[in-house]
């Protein structure tokens, strides 16, 4: 494995924990700044709609940067987000602070996910990707739980001050391993990027992303309060169940990227028929322990294998300029993160219960089965508009 990916993989592990870390908090911001939980969770749907629109903009700006040198402003940027919401007193302020941390998300991993694949052999891009994207799986494992006892045992904030020093880490790895490069050698112009847009698949791949990630927030949002309102767990119980949802995740990502360098659509129309199934298994497992804690993991699994294929497919149908592309598709997956814990977040709302967003989850993964059976079909029948030439 080369070198470059281990940065790659710390910087992923702190954006992870960032990312993911407010779910297991949710009770404990909704206590501290006096807000319900669906409002709490609304600090999930910020920082993912701040990806959304950070990916593309600070890649358009950071256009004629070397792809490293925006590695490196995207995790100063990132750093500084983090330590807004350390200091952070109150629910605006923490809003605000996860903001700007989230601009740096989209635009690290478009930026990462052609360094990565340009690392290694073309018929193991899915893998090299994967490698990345480990760092943030592992956050659910490792980061994600350590920051949720950090603040349930001396305050929310801690955990933010423990992802400020990860940041630190990763901006040194990617300083010190990331090899230098020379955009205006190695890079289309933007103008080229940007005609990538004109491909009807590269715009069904995001709406596949879109949809297909979006059942993992839905669920992963709730988790904390499903866990010990609905199955009857204790609060200490829950960085324990992240934790486990997290394992999943490592796994799912690990599988995701062999099944997608193998068969990339096949692989993804069985990945999201699977997370359906789960989606509603989840709705009956809640109220057991035992089976809810064989849904997290099941799910987690599910949820991530999703990632390397549907990156893979918009590097596959941008091909010749995939860095805008890669960029606009990490917003697409967060776009899928705001969605998901806003419908989520109506259900309950309306009495449905926490259960109700497992419902939620099925429907969208229906949705994106859907999309993906369509691009899959204009892939076998070659029906395509002509495109520009990349020039």
């Amino acid at each position: 494995m080369p070198l470059a990916l281990v940065a790659l993989m710390i910087s992923a592990f702190g954006i992870g924990t960032t990312e993911f870390v407010i779910n297991g908090l949710l009770p404990d911001l909704s206590a501290e700044f006096g807000v319900s939980i669906p409002t709490a969770g609304l600090l999930v749907s910020g920082y993912a709609f701040g990806v959304f629109v950070g990916a593309p903009v600070l890649t358009i700006l950071g256009n004629r940067l070397s792809r490293k040198k925006m590695l490196l402003l995207l995790m100063v940027v990132f750093i500084a987000g983090n330590l807004l919401s350390a200091m952070a007193t109150t629910y605006g302020a923490l809003m605000a602070g996860r903001i700007v941390s989230s601009f740096a998300h989209g635009a690290f991993f478009g930026v990462g996910s052609v360094v990565a694949a340009n690392l290694v052999a073309p018929r193991k891009r899915a893998q090299a990707i994967a490698m990345m994207f480990t760092g943030l799986t592992v956050a659910n494992v490792v980061g994600v739980p350590v920051g949720t006892l950090l603040g349930q045992n001396f305050g929310w904030q801690s955990a933010f001050w423990a992802v400020v020093a990860i940041g630190v880490i990763g901006l040194a790895g990617v300083a010190a391993l990331v090899p230098a490069d020379r955009p205006d050698a190695e890079r289309p112009a933007l103008r080229t990027e940007f005609r990538v847009f004109a491909r009807p698949q590269v715009w069904m791949a995001l709406a596949m992303t879109v949809l297909g990630f979006a059942p993992a927030f839905t669920v992963l949002t709730f988790i904390a309060p499903m866990a010990t309102e609905v199955a009857g767990f204790s609060a200490s119980a829950v960085p324990i169940l992240v934790g486990l949802f997290g394992v999943g995740v490592v796994v799912g990502n690990l599988i995701g990227a062999r099944l997608a360098d193998r068969a990339l659509m096949p692989s993804l129309y069985a990945i999201l028929i699977a997370l359906i199934v789960i989606s509603v298994a989840f709705l009956l497992a809640a109220h057991s322990q035992v089976a809810f804690v064989i849904a997290i993991l099941a799910f987690g699994v599910a949820a991530f294998a999703t990632v390397p294929p549907l990156q893979t497919r918009v590097l596959d149908k941008a091909e010749g300029a995939p860095t805008l592309a890669s960029a606009v598709n990490i917003g697409a997956f967060n776009l899928g993160n705001a969605i998901g814990p806003f419908l989520g977040g109506l259900v309950i709302q309306a009495g449905f219960g926490y259960t109700a967003t497992a419902w939620v989850a099925a429907l969208l993964g229906v949705a994106g089965l859907t999309v993906a059976l369509v691009s899959g079909a204009m892939d076998r029948r070659s029906i395509r508009i002509p495109e520009p030439a990349l020039v």
